[in-house]
């Protein structure tokens, strides 16, 4: 049956593994990567999927633990802000605000284990599916907008472009995520040493905890870094493999 026939071609498209890339082009797709998180300029647009990821951990929690999920704004100086409706403390309330700043982090390393496996068309199809499902919380023009340029660059990039542009922009968004899952975390610490975020996620968790702000920001860049480190590891297989080395 054809429709039967067409489900089977995308599906096999989806899990099909992609032939592992140059070490080059992971050694580049590296330094580009640092290269957009360290300049002024292309961080500030960059920072934007940061953000995405960001408010999407809240949401992604929020539902987990059974809150009831409000709606998300995407603002354009890339700060965000998602709503939850339940206890206003308690397990649910401190997941919620935990998963903020580790978001961009994980995702990042989970498109580095799929990237490990070569799994490329499935990264990208799975980013937009994500995208889209997050569309549906957004409450704001700009957060639409945002969710709907991200989501069609990921979708053109996996449809009509070739295996190299699709390995190059994979390996180089996933270095991003990683990368840029950290410097939040320092801004966080900057910002608030300054007195100008009283209300950030690790000063709402310091009231619902015993535990100090400071604490929590601590447990941020651990857990971005481990990510980082755990994520590199797995993309650096290609280099690895390639200087007689393994995992």
């Amino acid at each position: 049956m054809p429709l039967i026939d067409g489900l089977t071609t995308i599906w096999d498209k989806l899990m099909s593994a992609q032939p592992d890339p140059p070490p080059l082009l992971v050694l580049l797709t590296a330094l580009v990567a640092v290269l957009v998180v360290a300049t002024r300029l292309p961080w500030r647009i960059a920072r934007n999927a940061v953000t995405i990821a960001h408010e999407g951990g809240h949401a992604l929690t929020a539902r987990l633990t059974g809150r009831k999920l409000r709606g998300i704004r995407l603002h354009s100086d890339t700060s965000g802000l998602t709503l939850s409706a339940g206890r206003p403390s308690g397990p649910g309330m401190i997941f919620t605000l935990l998963a903020g700043y580790v978001a961009p982090s994980l995702v990042g390393f989970a498109g580095a284990w799929l990237l490990a496996g070569n799994r490329i068309t499935l990264l990208l199809w799975v980013a937009v599916a994500l995208l889209l499902a997050m569309l549906i919380m957004i409450r704001n023009v700009f957060g639409v907008l945002s969710l709907l340029v991200t989501g069609g660059v990921v979708l053109a990039v996996s449809w009509y472009t070739s295996p190299q542009v699709q390995a190059a922009f994979a390996w180089t968004s996933v270095w991003f995520l990683l990368l840029g899952g950290v410097r939040p975390v320092v801004e966080l610490q900057r910002l608030r040493s300054r007195g100008r975020m009283p209300e950030s996620d690790a000063d709402q968790l310091a009231r619902l905890t015993p535990f100090p702000p400071l604490f929590w920001v601590g447990v941020f860049m651990l857990a971005s870094l481990a990510a980082l480190a755990a994520g590199a590891l797995l993309l650096a297989g290609p280099i690895l493999t390639d200087a007689g080395l393994t995992i």
